[in-house]
């Protein structure tokens, strides 16, 4: 009878673990640039907040202050039964690919990295698309032949962008020049807006009117200085033209915000599926940003020029090179 006893409670744990780790408890573990960075976090918590408004459902936003923390708190998280729980941005790689292997029946998703478990959703975008269609913009709207980039911290992924945009503004102008410059080499790299600003100035000062930053919450700096010199900035990952109204010229969408929903609707609906999600102009993924605060700053030449680039690349008349592929670009 004790014997019996015993299997039964083994039993009944084995079902509660499992009930647990298919309990829809969703979360999020943010990168270190923290949830009001502007910018990429930001958009993710936008995403939260659209999702329990509509649903009723709580999502658990997991800040961090230093990357040593991610696999603690993936560990922790999905140990307390949270699922799915989602990762934002590559730095998260490594948390998502242990927790992910030692909980096998938790969903987990990551933004801007690839990891391989048979439990993991990899969602990434094809920045180099939608940063050439800014690229077009900048080339247009420059009065002076020299457009800015100001990078976060320096890796192939910020390339990526880099690489996109020099070929959009050199398409549309090929004289153009582009002056390019990144913050840093570490994670300090992406909330850094005095930094930000101080490289945004030096670029103004050898003749850039137009400057895209795409360095998380250090861009913000890099807005901010286009603006008190009277000169044009470009945003990304969220819509940001309304933190600099008349100055800041487009951002670079890039929909995380979508990308975190589809995870939380999907395995809410029980039709989440691991593997790679790739998005790029073709899936809705990046786009450039028009809205009523930069309208008249987008001439109708600008937005038709950016159109049919868009069609191209759609349609593959135009494919915009990957500085991933070979850490090399053309531009």
């Amino acid at each position: 009878m004790t014997k019996l006893f015993g299997v039964l409670c083994v039993s009944v744990t084995a079902l509660s673990t499992a009930a647990l780790a298919d309990e829809f408890k969703p979360a999020v573990v943010y990168d270190v640039a923290g949830i009001a960075d502007k910018s990429f976090n930001q958009s993710v918590y936008e995403a939260t907040k659209k999702f329990t408004k509509e649903t009723g459902i709580k999502v658990h936003n997991q800040e961090t202050t230093n990357q040593s923390q991610f696999e603690q708190f993936h560990h922790d998280l999905a140990a307390k039964g949270f699922n799915p729980i989602i990762g934002v941005g590559f730095a998260e790689a490594d948390a998502v690919k242990k927790a992910s292997t030692e909980f096998p029946k938790t969903k987990f998703a990551i933004i801007d990295m690839v990891v391989d478990t048979p439990n993991t959703e990899s969602i990434v975008f094809k920045e180099q698309e939608g940063s050439f269609l800014v690229g077009i913009l900048a080339a247009l709207k420059s009065k002076t032949g020299t457009v800015g980039f100001v990078g976060g911290m320096d890796i192939p992924l910020i390339r990526r962008f880099e690489c996109g945009y020099a070929l959009g503004a050199k398409f549309a102008n090929p004289n153009i020049k582009v002056l390019m410059n990144m913050t840093g080499t570490t994670p300090a790299a992406w909330s850094d807006p005095v930094k930000g600003g101080e490289l945004a100035k030096s670029q103004m000062e050898q003749g850039a009117d137009v400057i895209y930053a795409a360095a998380g919450g250090t861009g913000t700096g890099v807005l901010q200085a286009a603006a008190d010199a009277g000169k044009f900035a470009i945003g990304v990952d969220s819509d940001q033209n309304y933190l600099q109204p008349g100055h800041i010229l487009t951002s670079m969408v890039k929909h995380v915000d979508l990308a975190a929903l589809k995870v939380f609707n999907d395995a809410k609906n029980g039709t989440w599926k691991p593997g790679i999600s790739v998005l790029g102009v073709a899936q809705g993924g990046v786009e450039p940003a028009f809205d009523q605060y930069n309208e008249k700053l987008v001439t109708p030449a600008m937005r038709a020029k950016v159109k049919e680039a868009k069609e191209a690349i759609v349609s593959g008349k135009i494919q915009v090179h990957d500085y991933m592929a070979d850490n090399a670009c053309p531009a």
